[in-house]
């Protein structure tokens, strides 16, 4: 098995090396490896010597999205996400935005650059209806941080659920949201979801915040909309990622950045490691593992 990081706790019988960068040395031990947990990062040629790996049986993403494995995996080799280690750092990163966004932080800061102390009513979070679109495990964390500060929460996700609407109700839903969390897996029909008629549809004065994938957001229809005021966004990734100098993004009126950060926190190395030591042990227990991808 390679790993990337320390791990105890490993199943007795199981052979675990670490290999926190297989693209500086491919270790002789290839041949043998059953299991391989890749590093956090989008390198795409961590996976390009997976067909010289004749014993690989399962591949193990840190990630909570795997559309950047898309073809890179081996019939007969099962993948599995992170689902699960990302959950309390992007939901704190998606109330961190919101909670800036909607309270003016980013003026107080330019504000106190310039030794200025202007004081402004700015809507609250309480009493405001907040709709997670793609209400899985990273959606169900961050509706747990809102609740207590007194917002109706509505939620959804590919196929209705009790308390969970489908996607094809985002018509009738996005008109009477104030705040509107993008938190779906980039796939083909999530590609641009947020284009030019899904922005009219917001009311107006809402705030779009974005802690998914680039690709669900037409940028050039976000643009055009923050345009004329109507809403704002907070956008932890964009398209281009990240935009190059010069782009709209960065000086878009009523638009909050933040630099691909939802993930890389101190949450991340405990819950990464819980959830590797568990796929192991199931692993060496021949049982069924975890977040298996389709």
């Amino acid at each position: 098995m390679w790993v990337p990081f320390e791990l105890e706790g490993v199943p007795a019988g199981l052979r675990v090396e670490v290999v926190a960068d297989p693209v500086a040395e491919l270790p002789a031990s290839m041949g043998e490896v059953e299991g391989y947990v890749l590093p956090y990062r989008f390198e795409p040629r961590d996976t390009d010597f997976l067909d010289r790996m004749p014993r690989l049986r399962w591949v193990q993403s840190l990630t909570a999205g795997t559309e950047h494995l898309a073809g890179k995996i081996p019939d007969g080799v099962t993948l599995c996400s992170g689902r699960g280690i990302h959950g309390a750092s992007t939901a704190e990163l998606a109330l961190t935005l919101i909670l800036a966004s909607l309270r003016g932080v980013p003026e107080f800061v330019r504000g106190q650059d310039r030794q200025e102390w202007h004081q402004v009513r700015r809507p609250a979070l309480a009493d405001r209806r907040v709709l997670i679109i793609g209400y899985g495990d990273i959606g169900a964390a961050i509706e747990r941080r809102l609740l207590p500060f007194e917002v109706d929460v509505v939620k959804v996700a590919r196929t209705a659920r009790d308390g969970v609407h489908a996607m094809g109700e985002l018509p009738a839903l996005l008109p009477d949201a104030d705040v509107v969390v993008l938190v779906v897996p980039l796939t083909d029909e999530t590609r641009r979801l947020v284009d030019a008629t899904f922005l009219a549809t917001m009311k107006d004065g809402a705030l779009l915040v974005n802690v998914a994938r680039g690709g669900v957001v037409d940028t050039d229809a976000l643009v055009a909309e923050l345009a004329t005021r109507r809403i704002t966004a907070a956008l932890d990734v964009t398209d281009p990622e990240p935009p190059p100098p010069g782009h709209p993004l960065w000086t878009a009126p009523g638009l909050l950045l933040s630099p691909h950060v939802g993930g890389p926190t101190s949450a991340f190395a405990p819950r990464a490691r819980a959830l590797v030591r568990e796929q192991l042990t199931l692993f060496a227990e021949g049982r069924p593992l975890r977040n298996v991808v389709s």
